[in-house]
């Protein structure tokens, strides 16, 4: 057990990123498809690139939704209305018509006029049987919405009758047709007929919502979703034909068929997940291994990678799940954006593959998809190879829209070989992801505060001398201010020689020594005359002031919140060097006393990176030169050789991964500099 703990904490950095590939790869299977996947990729119009396609099994041929809602849009035009007859109400009116009848008649005209009372009588009871028996429709909202003509069912003693509308009598028809026979009927009082019927007669004829819906119903739930049958062993289609709309429904019906049935092997479909999940994973980590194992060496930068890829996987799920047709809209070309405002190209371009791929596997149509999204990302790679300043975001997108355009319309060229098939609503869809890649800028922001990194971009803003903490030390230590000036531009040049990053390296030229505005006045550079106030104190005292500005840096870096890569070359820009001037003057003054060499020493760490190597050898050689009686090339080669050999000799750069080359590279690039730094102008002659 001792043994298996010892191991696991030698090993904690190696185990710990197969630990973050592992959860990687977990959350990446979490988010894959829960079904199979169809082994042919297809496309309506172009040609079937396998072999020859006989139906595996008998199969149904799906209808398309949209012949589904067209059926359904049919029946709900279509669909019959159903009336019901009250034969109830029509008895109970006629039994009480006669008295009725009587009863208005005695109270308006008496028992005289027998012969009158018997034409009324006669000519009401026989419009009452005619009208109700033909049937008066009741008042309902359905009748404004339908016309007159329309077909409707009567249900009357349990049996369906079909007619037309405008059979019945509406309240208005009865009326007229009252009217109409009383006027031509001898005798008939026409207002107390029409008075009379109007009281007695009551519509018999009402819509029977409930009936029509049922069997608006049964009709909808006898819809089929298939439109036929393939049988096994059916011929489908044969490479190299070109997929028709028939063929492409087959083929969609297949496809549907297949997901549909449950798996043979729930093991088998996640063992095949996880072996195509984890080759992409796994190619990512050996180009991190062989190419940039630096990047490999920090678990800061797999996290951050990592995040991205299961991001974009998630948000892809996500969509798809919802609707595929929005899949266009996710702005996965701001991966390549991100690494690349961090890394470099082959990186970004190797993470937007990876995570592309890992997408592909959510999304319909994966071919087409792989290559639009690919040769998007390389274009916006290509765009983006020198990203300094956020502008550039905004030129961006605009690449990224345009290349979408482009490459889906030569999609629809070969697949449909006329632009007459192109839904313009895709342009839309590209537009909004190029839109949405703007994000990137504030995805970088978040990334550098979280993981504490720092682009190209950000390096440009704080090398800036319209920079707040800049400004202030031009200020209160203008000499200090100008030789971080000429260190900067000493180190970055040596930079750009040796393949070094040579922005990082100006912006830490330019902050390095800014733990000097403390005490501005204890460093030679900001001093004028020749009054010094190391005059009025100790050695020791001295030298502690000269050693602490590095401390002091430090700390109004971390006040102003500057990134950890520059406060690196605040810390390392004078290594554990001693305070030469200070430890041999108190030691020639002093020579049998004991020097205690932690007070005239920085407090270190040395450099570890090419870049802080750089800045402490230009730091000492810009300082150095100003004591340089008569600058000529070779006072100040020779200059430049003893600084960095004692440097070398101090073991200054052993931490660093600078080699004697690049060293003897930067020494060159130093000498030049100088040399047009202190290059005297000719004297121009006296006029006469």
């Amino acid at each position: 057990m001792k043994s298996i703990l010892t191991t696991i904490r030698n090993n904690y950095s190696e185990i710990y990123k197969i630990f973050l590939f592992l959860t990687t790869l977990l959350i990446l299977l979490f988010l894959s498809p829960k079904s199979k996947q169809f082994r042919y990729e297809f496309h309506e119009g172009s040609p079937w690139l396998y072999e020859e396609l006989v139906a595996p099994a008998d199969f149904p041929i799906k209808k398309t939704q949209k012949e589904i809602d067209k059926e359904i849009a049919d029946i709900n035009k279509n669909n019959k209305l159903y009336f019901k007859y009250d034969d109830e109400l029509t008895q109970k009116i006629n039994d009480n018509l006669s008295s009725k009848f009587d009863t208005l008649w005695l109270n308006s005209y008496g028992f005289g006029e027998r012969k009158l009372y018997a034409i009324n009588k006669e000519l009401c009871i026989n419009l009452s049987s005619e009208i109700l028996e033909t049937g008066l429709l009741e008042k309902s909202k359905i009748l404004q919405k339908i016309k007159n003509d329309k077909v409707v069912f009567v249900v009357r003693n349990k049996l369906a009758r079909e007619t037309f509308l405008n059979y019945f009598f509406t309240s208005k028809t009865s009326y007229l047709h009252i009217k109409d026979k009383a006027n031509k009927t001898e005798g008939a009082k026409v207002d107390f007929i029409l008075g009379f019927l109007a009281e007695t007669i009551k519509p018999n004829i009402s819509y029977d919502k409930e009936k029509t819906e049922t069997e608006k119903q049964i009709k909808l739930e006898l819809i089929s979703p298939n439109r036929g049958v393939v049988l096994k062993g059916q011929h489908i289609i044969s490479k190299g034909e070109i997929i028709d709309n028939e063929t492409f429904k087959i083929l969609e019906s297949l496809k549907n068929d297949y997901l549909s049935k449950s798996q043979d092997s729930q093991i088998g479909l996640y063992i095949g997940k996880i072996i195509l999940i984890s080759i992409p994973l796994l190619t990512f980590g050996l180009f991190l291994l062989f190419f940039r194992p630096e990047i490999l060496e920090d678990t800061k930068n797999l996290i951050m990678i990592f995040i991205l890829i299961i991001f974009l996987v998630s948000i892809t799920r996500l969509v798809v799940e919802f609707n595929s047709n929005y899949v266009l809209i996710i702005p996965l070309a701001i991966s390549p954006i991100i690494i690349r405002a961090f890394y470099d190209s082959r990186l970004a371009l190797i993470v937007h593959i990876t995570t592309v791929i890992l997408v592909s596997f959510n999304v319909p149509n994966s071919f087409l998809f792989l290559f639009l999204q690919i040769m998007t990302g390389l274009i916006t790679i290509t765009s983006i190879v020198k990203l300094q300043k956020r502008s550039q975001f905004f030129f961006t997108a605009l690449y990224i829209f345009l290349s979408y355009s482009v490459i889906y319309i030569g999609i629809e060229l070969v697949t449909e070989g006329s632009l007459n098939a192109i839904k313009w609503q895709g342009f839309v869809y590209f537009a909004i992801s190029a839109g949405l890649t703007l994000l990137a800028s504030p995805i970088i922001y978040l990334f550098e505060k979280l993981f504490g990194k720092v682009t190209d971009v950000s390096l440009l803003e704080y090398a800036d001398t319209n920079n707040s903490l800049i400004r202030e030390l031009s200020n209160k230590a203008p000499g200090t201010f100008h030789h971080c000036i000429q260190v900067s531009n000493l180190a970055e040049d040596a930079a750009v020689e040796i393949g070094a990053n040579a922005l990082l390296v100006r912006a830490g030229a330019m902050y390095h020594d800014i733990g000097k505005m403390k005490n501005p006045i204890y460093f030679t550079e900001n001093q004028s005359g020749s009054y010094s106030p190391h005059e009025e104190l100790s050695y020791e005292e001295s030298a502690e002031i000269i050693t602490d500005h590095v401390l002091n840096g430090v700390k109004i870096a971390k006040e102003h919140k500057l990134p950890n890569q520059i406060i690196d070359f605040i810390r390392t820009h004078h290594g554990t060097k001693r305070v030469e001037y200070f430890y041999r003057m108190h030691k020639n003054e002093f020579p049998d006393e004991e020097i205690k060499l932690s007070s005239f020493t920085y407090h270190g760490p040395i450099p570890y990176s090419k870049e802080t190597c750089i800045l402490m050898m230009a730091d000492a050689i810009e300082a150095a030169s100003r004591s340089i009686k008569t600058p000529n090339a070779k006072s100040i080669s020779e200059l430049v050789d003893a600084i960095v050999k004692s440097q070398l000799e101090q073991g200054q750069y052993n931490n660093a991964d600078i080699s004697l080359r690049e060293i003897n590279t930067a020494k060159k690039v130093f000498k030049r500099k100088l040399l047009n730094m202190y290059h005297l102008r000719i004297e121009y002659p006296e006029e006469k």
